[in-house]
């Protein structure tokens, strides 16, 4: 789990002091608490003697901080840990957090999904259903959201797992601090305070809730644990019914000064071409959309296709051009090479831009990859200014259509992860914060 990783340790106290906080002893603590439950939740379990010598903390410290976190539930002792070393074996330390969870939700165009996972990643609830989100307009949406927390908590209960966060996962321009959706073209919203209806509704107070745009998510997923995961430098594609991505440079997530990074389906790529759903022309959403694939590949099944590139039915619609594929159609053949050339032509925008090493393509991209790949590649080595130089690839996620709920997940782990004091200790009892060396 490698979110946005914020090192502890010896680094704790500058960290500390350049954000401008007091630089105190519980300050030192919860970076020191961060840094071992980070340590063995990236690097698995580990005996104290070697969690001291792998972080360069004492091992006194260590020996306290990891009792404070069995306190709290977030890792367990097991058996001896052998590692060849003369003497007596010390026991193993690994990340338990059985009674932390942390849901990943997800709103779009035809679905909702959820996706729930306990601090150690063992999987608690895992749900897609079909939904009109767009044409049951936000109240309505909502309410359903709502309903799937709902039932998707109850499974933690069951579960003996207390939720350590909820974040909502939405394809459009998010204010992630205001918790609002600014604009969603393809769902049709704007303006609406998701955070604020969704924790209103929940009446949960000790759990928190926030709102990202869904490709940010997706992208944080894949570099956590897809095929990309831990390229520092990656691009993630969303490829379902609009075309969003997520940028990953140096190993965090780029959000730009107002948080709107990643709207790529929306950079102009042709100034004749055709309307798009955001209601400018020439939109790369228009040239590599779902939309854009059923009007070339099945254009007998390409009724119901309005101006806002809405496909009815979509998975039906990706299994018939599959079937068609199967059969030899030239056509759909054909299609698929242009949907991967107009890949590669805005990749290349991507990668002057960014210096990715990676081009992740979600979503249906993923799923008809191995016919969109060579030709997405061929264009992008041929228009990107350093050539072959920049060593870009693209690949296909095996993530599936859940990448961005799974991140989602994630971003409450990473909460924890970063302060392991939010989870109470188990009983409700205080726990000592005093270094003890």
């Amino acid at each position: 789990m490698r979110f946005e990783p914020a090192r502890g340790g010896a680094d704790g106290f500058a960290r500390a002091r350049s954000a401008g906080e007091p630089a105190d002893q519980a300050t030192v603590r919860r970076s020191n608490l961060s840094l071992v439950l980070r340590h063995l939740s990236e690097h698995g379990p580990r005996s104290r003697s070697a969690i001291a010598t792998e972080t360069g903390l004492n091992k006194t410290t260590v020996s306290s901080l990891v009792s404070e976190l069995q306190a709290r539930g977030l890792v367990d002792e097991t058996g001896p840990a052998h590692n060849g070393a003369v003497g007596r074996p010390g026991r193993t330390v690994t990340v338990d957090g059985a009674r932390v969870g942390a849901l990943g939700l997800e709103i779009n165009v035809d679905y909702i999904a959820a996706y729930g996972i306990d601090l150690a990643g063992r999987v608690l609830v895992d749900r897609r259903a079909s939904f009109d989100a767009m044409g049951s307009g936000p109240e309505r949406s909502l309410d359903e959201l709502t309903r799937v927390a709902e039932a998707s908590l109850a499974e933690f209960e069951a579960a003996k797992a207390t939720a350590a966060g909820i974040t909502v996962a939405v394809p459009g321009l998010i204010d992630v601090a205001a918790g609002t959706v600014v604009f969603a073209p393809n769902l049709g919203w704007r303006g609406v305070p998701v955070v604020g209806r969704l924790a209103a509704a929940l009446a949960r107070p000790t759990v928190p809730v926030t709102v990202d745009n869904d490709a940010n998510l997706a992208a944080l997923a894949e570099f956590s644990r897809g095929v990309a995961a831990g390229v520092p430098d990656l691009v993630y594609l969303t490829g379902e019914v609009g075309v969003g991505g997520g940028v990953i440079s140096a190993g965090r997530l780029v959000r730009g000064a107002d948080g709107f990074a990643g709207e790529v389906g929306h950079v102009l790529v042709d100034p004749y071409g055709e309307r798009c759903g955001c209601g400018r022309i020439g939109c790369w959403e228009t040239k590599v959309g779902l939309a854009a694939l059923v009007r070339m590949a099945t254009p007998d099944h390409a009724y119901g296709l309005g101006v806002d590139g809405i496909v009815p039915d979509p998975e039906e619609r990706l299994t018939e051009i599959e079937r068609r594929l199967a059969d030899g159609d030239l056509r759909v053949a054909q299609a698929l090479k242009e949907i991967g050339r107009w890949l590669g032509i805005g990749g290349a925008t991507l990668v002057n831009v960014f210096n990715p090493r990676v081009i992740v393509l979600g979503g249906y991209f993923a799923r008809l990859g191995i016919h969109v790949l060579a030709a997405a590649q061929a264009e992008l080595d041929r228009l990107v200014v350093t050539g072959q130089e920049s060593r870009c690839a693209f690949v296909a996620s095996d993530l599936g259509f859940g990448a961005a709920a799974l991140g989602a997940a994630h971003v409450a782990v990473e909460r924890v992860l970063t302060d392991p004091t939010l989870v109470t200790p188990v009983g409700g009892n205080p726990y000592q914060l005093e270094e003890r060396r």
